[in-house]
């Protein structure tokens, strides 16, 4: 839905104009566009590693392409696992890693099969989560930290042109033009800010929270497989990130 609404708010922001008796063609200026963008872009390089901009550019499909968990799917999934290894033993769930294509639960199950200690695979299962979350909550900071920079570009861009604008002093018929070309660095700055750069901060952050809560349930089944637990425990631990009756146990008689 992200460009969606992109396309919406830029549409009703033009319509509005076209009311009021503008034209779209006076909000086009190729070198406001260039100062507002590009300083922008030049101030979040200052602060951010090229990994972090790296994660970005791997990651900007889920703009257009969310991705998306099968919560249920998945904690099956675990609770078949620990019936097989309550049934069979932990080295049994070797030959199972292939049915699953989730790189997580796959490194999981194999650190649980080479015999790591419960504790110390928690810790290493708990950091990779933690890890994960912050690389993509590090995506949502560029993106705000954008959206800050973006309006005082914007002003820069206004002051830059003004400045322009007070060399037509001697021309009054230009004078009028060259003001309003002006600002329109500003309502770049301020439709960047809010329209595109702070709303995909906002979107990606909600990114890291399902990514860490599937992540989560991941390690909480694999944790209940090395400890042996029961199918019961097992599926009330699922149960607090899957809203199923299975799982959650409501609906029971």
């Amino acid at each position: 839905m992200s460009l969606i609404g992109i396309f919406v708010a830029l549409g009703f922001v033009l319509f509005a104009n076209i009311i009021e008796g503008g034209h779209p063609s006076a909000l086009l200026n190729g070198p406001a566009f260039l100062i507002v963008l590009g300083g922008t872009i030049g101030a979040v390089l200052v602060q951010f590693p090229f990994r972090t901009f790296g994660d970005l550019l791997r990651r900007l499909k889920w703009l257009l392409k969310p991705p998306s968990y099968d919560l249920f799917s998945t904690a099956s999934d675990l609770e078949n696992l620990a019936t097989i290894s309550r049934r069979e033993g932990l080295l049994a769930l070797e030959t199972e890693l292939e049915k699953y294509e989730e790189p997580f639960l796959k490194r999981s199950l194999q650190m649980l099969i080479d015999g790591m200690e419960r504790e110390a695979l928690l810790d290493i299962l708990d950091s990779q989560v933690e890890n994960q979350k912050q690389r993509t909550e590090q995506i949502a900071k560029i993106y705000e930290a954008m959206g800050g920079y973006c309006p005082t570009m914007g002003i820069l861009g206004a002051v830059l042109g003004l400045i322009h604008a007070m060399g037509l002093l001697d021309k009054p018929e230009e004078l009028g033009h060259g003001i309003a070309v002006a600002f329109v660095a500003t309502i770049y700055g301020v439709a960047f800010a809010n329209i595109v750069f702070l709303p995909f901060g906002n979107r990606y952050k909600a990114f890291a929270e399902e990514q860490a809560n599937y992540y989560r349930m991941i390690s909480e089944g694999v944790f209940c497989i090395a400890s042996g637990s029961s199918q019961l425990e097992l599926q009330r631990r699922l149960g607090n990130y899957v809203a199923h009756p299975k799982f959650t146990g409501e609906g029971e008689a």
